[in-house]
This record gives structure tokens, C-alpha cells and sequence, in this order.
């Protein structure tokens, strides 16, 4: 499963959304700040159908996404057997997405996409009115098409690139949501999604907060993309054996949540004390920092240009710091 994953330890990348307002704009500042691995972004500021949710519902069959990002339903026209329209990432929704696709034309180093998992999409078509059970049939084939429209896109453009691709379930913290449906019901969702774009991409799952980690590696990412402090310890066991299997985790490092200093030192003592914490539990404590990417917690739409810039630099650094780390290790044991 490692060898899968196309780039070195300790790199860091973005989570997805930005706050800038022009597309070409945020295209050249993903490439120019995360070089080793851009993350497609996205620009609810420029448009809020570029947001996650209307990205999701664009082009499904009874699904109206307005120029504000909210959707409506016409019942009537729901149809889990209809596919999403022909062409799945156009219009104002993917944008962004078509300026990131043009930008990195002929491309050879790694690239980074993302697609809104069929969980969180069930959630928002059962609060747009539609039943939980209809959710499911409909968010499961429309993530699978989205997501295999991604890799398309990305392979028409850069067909030597390899391709990470991670599949973003916010709706997943606190657990499965049992309104929505049973838990393995929610996980064979996001297995499908992740399973569509296996044959071409390094699979990612990302959660943005606490969650039953062992259910969500059950889905079988190739990539855990969770944040520091999100009560990883209570799932050790899982991501030991996740571990053990090669499996990577993309740690959410830097907060968004709050003000950041001037250096990382802070988020590498959080990071740290939480390397310690899964180590005393289990974790081999070599393969939790050779296996380790860096980001953000989350997006970073709701911030300013200024605080992106520190939240990067800082994720830079803080996976520089996983490299040297490593290397000592090495060293300390005669590798």
C-alpha cells in the first residue's frame, strides 16, 4: 500500500477550498505554495456553488442548485438510475477546477483532487426533503461519476501525473450519522467512491473531526487525512494495523480554528504529544512518521489571503521537521 502513495514523507498540501476571488489567481498560488502536491481548489468566495455541497448536487437528475449554493428538490424527478449530466464538472460549479485542470497541462509531478463523499451528500439531499433511503441510491452513483470525471480530466491533461485523490466525509464526525442510515449501509458508500477511483488514484478519506476512526478506515482509503487531536487514540488499534498495512495518514496539523503564531511550534508539540499518545496504544513509531503527510485541519474559504499564506508555511515546515525527525531515527539505529 505505501509504495501507492506518490510523494515523499512529510509532504505538505492543501485540503481544497480557498478564499481568493479569481480562479487564475488561487490556481497560481496552490502551484506556487504547495509545488509538491497542489490541491485542486475550490472558491465558494467567487462563486458558492463552488462550495462542497452544491459541487456534489450539480447535474443530479431533480437536483437545482441556485446561484446562492442552496438546493432545491423536484421530487418528482429524482431518479437514482439517471446519471449525472453528460458532462459532470461543467458550468459555474467547476470553474475553478477547469483553471486548475488548463494550469497543469502536461504535468509530471503529483497532483491532488477532492470530491464531496456520497455521506455528506445523503446528508444534504435528506435535508433538502428527500428520503434517507432515495439519498443513499442517488449520492452513491453521482459521487462514483463525479469522482471518476475528476480523474478523467486530470488524466486528459496530465496523463503522467500521478494522481491523489481524496474523498471528504465532514458529515462522518461524531460517527455514522443513524438518521441517514446503518453504519455498514454509510460505509459501503464511501467504499464505492473510493473503490471508483482506485484504479488510477492513490484514495484518500478525509474527517475533519472526531469520528469512530475503525469504522472509517473500514472504507478502505489508502490515505487517513484526520486532525491532530480529534480523539485518534480511541481508534489505535485500527490505524496500527492501517499502519502496518502501509497505510498513510495526512496529519491535519495546523488549526483553522484559531489565531497561529509566527513559527510551528506550537502545532509540532500538538502533533507531537499526539504521536506519543497512538505510540503508547500501539502505533509503531517509525511508520507514523514515515507515513505521514501534512495539511491543514480543514479548508481555508472562511479565511483571509494573509492567514492562508501562515497556514501553509507552516504546514511546510512542520512536515520539513517529519524528515529531519526520520532521518535521526535512522541514524540513532544505524539505517
Amino acid at each position: 500500500m505505501a509504495a501507492d502513495v506518490p510523494v515523499p514523507l512529510g509532504t505538505a498540501t492543501g485540503i481544497g477550498s480557498l478564499p481568493h476571488g479569481d480562479p487564475a489567481t488561487a490556481v497560481a498560488w496552490v502551484l506556487d505554495v504547495t509545488p509538491e502536491l497542489p490541491a485542486a481548489p475550490s472558491l465558494p468566495r467567487h462563486d458558492p456553488r463552488e462550495a462542497m455541497i452544491p459541487q456534489a448536487a450539480w447535474g443530479i437528475a431533480g437536483i437545482t442548485v441556485a446561484p446562492d449554493g442552496s438546493l432545491s428538490v423536484d421530487a418528482s424527478a429524482l431518479d437514482p438510475d439517471a446519471p449525472i449530466a453528460a458532462d459532470a464538472l461543467a458550468g459555474p460549479a467547476f470553474t475553478t477546477f477547469r483553471e486548475f485542470t488548463a494550469a497543469i497541462t502536461g504535468r509530471t509531478a503529483p497532483v491532488k483532487v477532492q470530491v464531496t463523499g456520497p455521506v455528506t451528500l445523503t446528508a444534504a439531499l435528506v435535508d433538502a426533503g428527500v428520503d434517507a433511503a432515495l439519498a443513499r441510491r442517488i449520492a452513491g452513483p453521482a459521487v462514483r461519476a463525479r469522482a471518476a470525471a475528476l480523474v478523467d480530466a486530470v488524466a486528459e491533461v496530465a496523463p503522467a501525473a500521478p494522481l491523489i485523490a481524496f474523498v471528504d466525509e465532514p458529515s462522518l464526525v461524531g460517527g455514522p450519522p443513524e438518521r441517514l442510515g446503518h453504519p455498514e449501509e454509510l460505509v459501503d458508500l464511501v467504499s464505492g467512491a473510493l473503490a471508483a477511483l482506485e484504479p488510477r488514484a492513490t484514495t484518500g478519506l478525509h474527517c475533519c473531526g472526531p469520528t469512530d476512526w475503525r469504522v472509517v478506515l473500514d472504507a478502505g482509503p489508502r490515505i487517513l487525512s484526520a486532525p491532530v487531536g480529534a480523539d485518534l487514540e480511541l481508534g489505535a488499534g485500527a490505524l496500527t494495523a492501517f499502519l502496518d498495512r502501509g497505510g498513510w495518514i495526512a496529519w491535519g496539523a495546523v488549526p483553522t480554528d484559531r489565531p497561529l503564531g509566527d513559527t510551528a511550534s506550537r502545532c509540532w508539540r500538538d502533533l507531537s504529544a499526539q504521536w506519543c499518545a497512538l505510540v503508547r496504544s500501539g502505533c509503531d513509531p517509525v511508520l507514523i512518521r514515515q507515513q505521514a503527510l501534512v495539511t491543514p485541519v480543514c479548508g481555508l474559504a472562511l479565511h483571509d489571503r494573509d492567514q492562508i499564506g501562515r497556514v501553509m508555511f507552516h504546514a511546510r515546515t512542520l512536515g520539513a521537521r517529519i524528515y529531519e525527525q526520520l532521518a535521526g531515527v535512522r541514524l540513532s539505529v544505524g539505517a
